[in-house]
């Protein structure tokens, strides 16, 4: 069973910076395309950010020069820092990784308060 394990979300304020961390478990992703993806109320998943197993980046417009997506794939985990937090950037953020399917994380709450 594959099992996308997700750390690092909680509550910060405006400005602040947060580290989110996703270990995939039970498939080696070395070579395949991760990424985050976040997630509002009544709202579609977005593509926040991806990397392919390269290091070739694709950042949402909104996130770029504040975001940066990495990876380690020896440990088979991607990670998303986070800066320059705003109001905005509060949604469920959803580790993806990319296969035959695409398997998801459980997701983690970011809370950016004003």
């Amino acid at each position: 069973q594959v099992q996308l394990v997700e750390s690092g979300g909680g509550l910060v304020q405006a400005g602040g910076s947060l580290r989110l961390s996703c270990a995939a478990l039970g498939r080696d992703f070395s070579s395949n395309i991760m990424g985050w993806y976040g997630q509002g109320p009544g709202k579609q998943r977005d593509l926040v950010a991806r990397i392919t197993s390269g290091g070739s980046i694709i950042y949402a417009e909104s996130v770029k020069g504040r975001f940066t997506i990495s990876r380690h794939n020896a440990k088979n985990t991607v990670y998303l820092q986070m800066n320059s937090l705003t109001p905005e950037d509060t949604v469920v953020y959803y580790c993806m990784a990319r296969a035959w399917i695409d398997y998801w994380g459980q997701g983690t709450q970011v809370t950016v308060s004003s």
